[in-house]
């Protein structure tokens, strides 16, 4: 097996593991990337095996998925969530259009950039995680309309890479009154159009770049993340419902020092 292809399973692991934590699955595997040399067309790898991670949300989620669209017709709060997730994926649309390519060939060759995103975000994350106040929302299902805008509009701060997507859409929804699981919750049904919308336009973008090698990566990242993803949604909100987000908080601090640390020493 090659170095490629060893590289792309080990990040498409990395991607599972990170993508429905808050701590920046693209952060981690741009740093990766770039320490163990790896490098991808249009840095399309990085963006298209998220669809690994997003096959094991609708995996997971599956039934609940199903049991939501049959009862829309019928039941006005099944229509009310479908209509905040979508409401809350709209600016990911506008602004990740607009700033697809300043992304891509700024922000995403920026690894220090990446570092220290991880560190400021880390310290955001400890004090809403240690923040007092009692929670409005205990069920994703009611957030309303203005409130999910609101976190569609936080989760493009995400297209920084090392701030988190579910990192960016857990603190807004825990800041506006959610409580630490259903904020988690409401994440990972966002990132379904999100990561989605995001596969399809990427893949669209690169059709002309990607030739057989990279496609072979993509497709060992895909399989790694969609293994690696069933676990951590699996596990991950029974864990934040009792322990909270600090643990997450300090990795992805402990990350972002060992990574200005590297690129500071070996660039």
């Amino acid at each position: 097996m090659e170095h490629n292809t060893i590289v792309a399973a080990i990040l498409g692991v990395l991607e599972g593991l990170t993508e429905f934590i808050p701590v920046s699955s693209t952060g981690h595997i741009l740093l990766a990337g770039h320490f163990l040399g790896f490098d991808s067309p249009g840095r399309s790898f990085e963006v298209l095996i998220q669809l690994g991670a997003l096959l094991a949300i609708l995996g997971v989620y599956a039934g609940r998925i199903i049991q939501i669209l049959t009862d829309a017709p019928r039941d006005p709060a099944a229509r009310r969530f479908v209509a905040a997730v979508l409401v809350a994926f709209l600016p990911a649309v506008v602004i990740g259009v607009m700033a697809h390519g300043f992304i891509k060939t700024v922000l995403f060759e920026t690894p220090m950039l990446i570092a220290v995103m991880l560190i400021l975000g880390g310290l955001v994350l400890l004090w809403v995680d240690r923040r007092t106040t009692l929670p409005l929302y205990h069920r994703a299902e009611d957030f309303p309309l203005p409130m999910a805008l609101k976190i569609g509009f936080i989760q493009c701060l995400a297209m920084i890479p090392g701030v988190s997507r579910s990192g960016a859409t857990i603190v807004g929804a825990l800041l506006l009154g959610a409580d630490k699981r259903s904020a988690a919750e409401f994440s990972f049904f966002l990132a379904m159009p999100t990561m989605l919308g995001a596969f399809v336009y990427d893949l669209w973008q690169n059709r002309d770049i990607l030739d057989a090698a990279a496609v072979g990566n993509i497709a060992v990242g895909f399989v790694a993340a969609l293994i690696s993803g069933v676990i951590v949604v699996r596990w991950l909100l029974g864990y934040v419902s009792r322990r909270g987000y600090a643990l997450f908080a300090w990795w992805r601090i402990t990350v972002g020092i060992l990574a200005m640390v590297g690129l500071t020493v070996f660039g």
